[in-house]
């Protein structure tokens, strides 16, 4: 059997465990506290976070409110997504967490995060995460507008 060295052995598996460190879809407020303390890392040199709001406006409409919908694959999608970027960059640590159900205006209705070494890697990856969950993650969102119509936006 072969023995490594305390400090190696830790080494090695520090540097194969995940950096996802927090991924979930959440019917209650989401908390950019808990995302931020998530993805400390004393390593990273930078850490990018977006948090998306629901705003008052869409398409030259006014906008009441947004309910979001997931498909029960949608975690797993979810985790798919973080691993690919993780696999992209040197993602020290990452987090990404989605509501679901009803939104008012101004409510969060998404936080990404991600520590990297360096700035320039932690705005990269963290837009990629971004962008990919809102087009690949089976997450629906139902617009309700002022004027008492409603749109559906698939995969928001």
């Amino acid at each position: 059997m072969l023995h490594l060295p305390e400090t190696l052995s830790s080494s090695l598996s520090s540097s194969l465990a995940s950096p996802i460190r927090l991924l979930a879809l959440r019917d209650t407020a989401l908390s950019l506290d808990e995302v931020y303390a998530a993805v400390g890392d004393d390593a990273a040199g930078g850490t990018a976070l977006f948090v998306g709001t629901v705003r008052d406006h869409d398409g030259g409409k006014s906008v009441t409110s947004l309910e979001y919908s997931a498909h029960p694959s949608a975690e797993a999608e979810l985790r798919r997504v973080a691993e690919k970027v993780a696999a992209d960059f040197p993602v020290l640590s990452m987090a990404a967490v989605h509501r679901t159900g009803l939104l008012s205006i101004g409510d969060v209705a998404v936080i990404t995060a991600v520590s990297c070494p360096h700035r320039a890697e932690a705005f990269a990856a963290c837009r990629l995460l971004t962008d990919t969950l809102k087009h690949e993650v089976p997450i629906w969102k139902r617009q309700l507008f002022v004027d008492g119509t409603e749109e559906w936006v698939g995969a928001c």
